[in-house]
């Protein structure tokens, strides 16, 4: 059974390592959200549900015809995601050890951010060294567009709702802090409405609900750049001024993280070359889409103001 990131931090025996694990999730709420399993070897091979078999009702002495459900062979590849901490001799000398724990915290938080935009973004045909994001598996019935203006349209809260409805079991929404403003704006707002809510999450922070589903806000990279920002084509593929907003079903059997093992940090000690002692923080993961109706994408979202 998979473990968030957080329900993992608790049961390490190791509290370095329980600490870097937590702060991975603290990084990103979609990191806090996804659980992970720990696999055997470089990647998982797994069959993906897509059509179920046929079934029906007969008469006396009649016969059922037969059928078989579609089943896809798939191969989910772990990535290697990381980095080298050097911190300064000097600083350590005249500021004290502490500093290298408030390095390695940024370390992480980057790291974090990083893989939360490959999570989305991620494209192994521009860069083979990453996984494939949701952008890049979501295809077919399981990518919506909000209309087919050039530009984009705006979103409507039908739309939203029937993005929701094409995946099963649906556990969260993810989008921008731009959509998720406009969305509690349009539910204050007596013409349009929208049910949100708002809980606080596992680290105390406030997360708003959109009909009973967190809203993941997706916001900045490891350099400081919008992962979902208003930049991508629209339903007719030209002007290049919308975002998307996807729906997700994280848990077993759905969305779920894999992972050779826990995030590794190791203390290299002070290196030969130069004055300076090195962590390395190193993770070896992936994701799987277990099923076909696990997530879907709804696209061609101008930044305007959301409709009914």
């Amino acid at each position: 059974m998979g473990l968030t990131l957080l329900e993992a931090s608790k049961t390490m025996s190791n509290p370095v390592q329980s600490a870097i694990v937590e702060m991975y999730a603290r990084s990103s709420s979609t990191m806090a959200a996804i659980e992970f399993d720990n696999i055997q070897g470089n990647a998982l091979s797994y069959n993906r549900e897509e059509t179920l078999p046929g079934v029906g009702f007969r008469g006396v002495n009649e016969s059922y015809t037969a059928s078989t459900g579609i089943i896809n062979p798939q191969v989910e590849p772990l990535a290697i995601a990381g980095g080298d901490l050097d911190v300064d001799m000097f600083i350590l000398k005249t500021m004290g050890e502490g500093q290298r724990s408030v390095q390695e915290e940024m370390k992480v938080k980057a790291l974090a951010l990083a893989w939360t935009k490959a999570f989305y973004k991620g494209d192994s045909t521009s860069d083979p060294r990453e996984i494939d994001g949701l952008q890049a598996r979501l295809t077919g019935d399981q990518l919506l567009y909000s209309g087919i203006s050039n530009g984009g349209d705006a979103l409507s809260l039908a739309k939203l709702d029937e993005l929701i409805d094409k995946v099963d079991d649906p556990t969260h929404l993810a989008m921008n802090k731009t959509m998720r403003r406009r969305l509690t704006i349009a539910a204050r707002t007596s013409t349009v409405g929208g049910f949100i809510t708002y809980k606080l999450d596992e680290f105390g922070r406030q997360m708003a609900y959109y009909n009973d589903l967190p809203i993941l806000i997706v916001d900045k990279d490891n350099e400081d750049s919008d992962i979902l920002p208003f930049t991508e084509v629209g339903y007719t593929g030209a002007a290049a001024s919308s975002c998307s907003i996807y729906c997700l079903s994280l848990g077993a059997g759905k969305v779920q993280g894999i992972q050779s093992g826990p995030i590794d940090a190791r203390d290299l000690g002070e290196l030969e070359t130069k004055p300076a002692k090195r962590t390395r923080v190193e993770w070896y993961a992936g994701i799987g889409v277990f099923h076909g109706r696990a997530a879907a994408r709804l696209g061609g979202i101008s930044n305007a103001t959301v409709a009914v």
